[in-house]
């Protein structure tokens, strides 16, 4: 114990004079006696007292609160094994509070609120044209607003079906190959048989020139069937129709083509059925004239029949689900009362599919192949509305997005700068005002900070005093400390004397 308390000289020097005795103590305790200087053990059993608050444990040890009357020497706070393992287990509990503190800065960079990017009101004060910018703020705000409703709009708009009509030009031809020799060069294969052979083929008419880029519609995407009817009388009823059915598989086509052998005009009549989509139906002949609707989709049909209840206030007045049915309505669904939930099962019977397009045409076989025959019909199709594919780059297109973001992150860059520049100018105008005030202030808000980053437990400010040393307690604290470390020097010399004599 030569490192802290010297056991040599005991009355002089510094050790005397930081731990002075009290009266009535001028000799030592009887426990104190087989420790004093006069005794020599072997220096193999010896072990160095710890020290208290030197060099082995974190900084955070070195002040210790003092010990009581009561308190037990066995579990003293300040002894190695505790400050060691109470350091570790402080480091790495500041550790995973620095990564908690990482992670939160991550996430406040990353999640930047609105609020973020507003001036203080003594900014606003300081500077008037602060206000300008506030002005933008607001008006930003504004605009965001107006934006985001515009989005859903057509988000909502996109989930209804969007379709313009167009008109497609239906080009009829037909080419007579009249009977020769089957001779090298003949236009016709079947030299001895005269044929004809008839081309069924259209476009949509561009209102402006077209695109190059743009990928044209083929000919056979706008049908779901072509049937084509020829004389039964000339070709046979196994032989005179001329079928297409839309599959899964179907390859999407320019045109049709149809070749028999004949030499005789030949009446034809041709049927296109349209590829609706979303499907349409026909309505039954009754509601038709009943709604003004002869076809159309179905949700379209339910709701000009809910506006012909409306108008006509079929509705029940204290049953509001029902519908009380007028005559027209009983006429055509058969029931004078019915529930909203029943119309779409009732109109099911009322829908059939849309009636085909019929061309008459005839094939002609005059002229030979000098004289093609062509004949041009006009018909509506639905085609998607070109505003909808402009609809969907607006809501996928993110650069205008990406460079909202960079602006905003400068922004808010600023902000924080002009913050941190309102509080250095606070700072410093707090100490010209009043110096001394001002660092008294300071000096124990860092005292503070400085309490919470080290975890210091009492107050090392008066602990550095000599007069806190000077208390009762501080005697009983040595003596206790000292007993304890007596009991376990004997326990370590009892442990090597055994081992000896044995």
């Amino acid at each position: 114990m030569s490192q802290r308390f010297p056991a040599a000289n005991v009355n002089a020097g510094p050790g005397s004079q930081r731990y002075p005795a009290s009266p009535g103590q001028n000799n030592q305790p009887p426990v104190m006696r087989p420790y004093g200087p006069g005794n020599n053990f072997s220096p193999r059993a010896y072990t160095p007292p710890p020290q208290m608050g030197g060099g082995g444990g974190p900084a955070q040890n070195q002040h210790q609160r003092p010990m009581q009357p009561g308190f037990q020497g066995g579990s003293m706070r300040g002894s190695p094994m505790s400050a060691s393992s109470g350091g570790k287990r402080n480091a790495e509990s500041r550790a995973s509070m620095n990564q908690a503190q990482q992670k939160n800065d991550y996430s406040v960079k990353k999640k930047k609120k609105l609020a973020d990017k507003i001036l203080p009101q003594k900014v606003r004060d300081l500077v008037p044209e602060s206000q300008a910018y506030m002005d933008l703020l607001a008006f930003e705000r504004k605009l965001d607003a107006t934006i985001m409703r515009k989005r859903l709009d057509i988000q909502e708009a996109l989930k209804r079906p969007m379709k313009q009509k167009r008109k497609l030009r239906i080009f009829i031809s037909n080419t007579f190959y009249p009977s020769k020799d089957g001779s090298e060069g003949d236009a016709n294969p079947d030299g001895s048989v005269a044929s004809w052979e008839l081309r069924v083929e259209g476009r949509l008419l561009e209102d402006n020139k077209s695109d190059p880029t743009k990928i044209k519609r083929k000919f056979s995407s706008f049908f779901k069937s072509l049937v084509i009817e020829l004389d039964k009388d000339l070709y046979g009823p196994d032989n005179h129709l001329v079928e297409w059915h839309r599959t899964h598989s179907t390859q999407e086509t320019d045109g049709f083509q149809v070749k028999r052998p004949g030499d005789r005009n030949v009446r034809c009549t041709i049927l296109l059925l349209l590829d609706y989509q979303p499907l349409q139906f026909k309505l039954d002949p009754r509601l038709a004239r009943l709604l003004g609707v002869h076809t159309q989709t179905r949700p379209v049909i339910i709701s000009a029949l809910w506006q012909y209840i409306k108008t006509h206030k079929l509705q029940d007045a204290h049953e509001r689900e029902y519908i009380a049915c007028d005559k027209y309505l009983e006429q055509i669904f058969g029931c004078p009362r019915m529930k909203f939930a029943e119309i779409p099962q009732r109109l099911n019977p009322l829908l059939h599919p849309p009636d085909p397009i019929v061309i008459n045409h005839v094939i002609t076989v005059e002229g030979g192949l000098e004289n093609k025959q062509t004949a041009c019909y006009d018909i509506d199709v639905e085609v998607d509305d070109t505003l909808k594919n402009q609809m969907n780059t607006f809501l996928l297109s993110t650069a205008s997005q990406q460079e909202i973001q960079t602006l905003d992150g400068k922004i808010h860059d600023t902000v924080e700068t002009i913050n941190q520049l309102k509080t250095n100018r606070e700072f410093f105008l707090s100490f010209a005002k009043d110096p001394q005030t001002f660092i008294q202030k300071w000096i124990v808000s860092q005292t503070r900070d400085l309490k919470a980053m080290t975890d210091i437990v009492g107050n090392p400010e008066e602990e550095r005093r000599a007069e806190f040393y000077h208390q009762p307690w501080t005697q009983e604290a040595v003596s206790r400390y000292f007993f304890t470390k007596v009991n376990q020097k004997r326990a370590e010399l009892e442990q090597a004397l055994g081992i000896r004599n044995s």
